[in-house]
């Protein structure tokens, strides 16, 4: 399986989720509610942004350069992780949804961009091949048998 494909289908189960807390968060009572929440997406996309950086993007590094699409992304990861580290400090439940809600559309913009012009451009520079190995890469790291 290529690697791009493999983040494709991780960015279907955050979209899932990105809806869900889109539809609980305006109902939420207390901002221990917002906390846990935010806690679950923050373990979750910690893991997928590393998996990115780290075996994606290292791999268009060469070929990208250091500024480009790549620092984009690379900022993009820091704004969400940032927002998201933020929201176990806040006591006000408003703010906290609003902090949530900020992470979430920044993260799906975020997806947009790697689904619309990332991915693609990786296909194009790395190829098949290079794809389908980095691919192999992000399963063991996940754990994951792929056949």
């Amino acid at each position: 399986m290529k690697i791009t494909d493999a983040f494709l289908g991780e960015h279907g189960v955050f979209y899932a989720q990105f809806s869900h807390l889109e539809e609980v968060l305006p109902f939420s009572e207390a901002v221990e509610e917002v906390h846990a929440q935010a806690a679950l997406l923050t373990a979750a996309l910690a893991t997928h942004a590393r998996l990115e950086e780290d075996v994606l993007f290292t791999s268009l590094d060469p070929h990208l350069g250091p500024m480009g699409p790549l620092a984009v992304m690379r900022a993009e990861h820091n704004e969400i992780e940032g927002t998201l580290a933020r929201i176990p400090e806040v006591k006000d439940l408003v703010e906290a949804r609003g902090l949530l809600l900020h992470a979430l559309q920044v993260a799906r913009q975020h997806f947009a961009k790697e689904e619309q012009v990332l991915f693609p451009m990786a296909n194009q520079i790395l190829g098949e091949e290079t794809l389908t190995r980095l691919g192999t890469q992000w399963a063991e790291r996940r754990s994951v048998s792929v056949s």
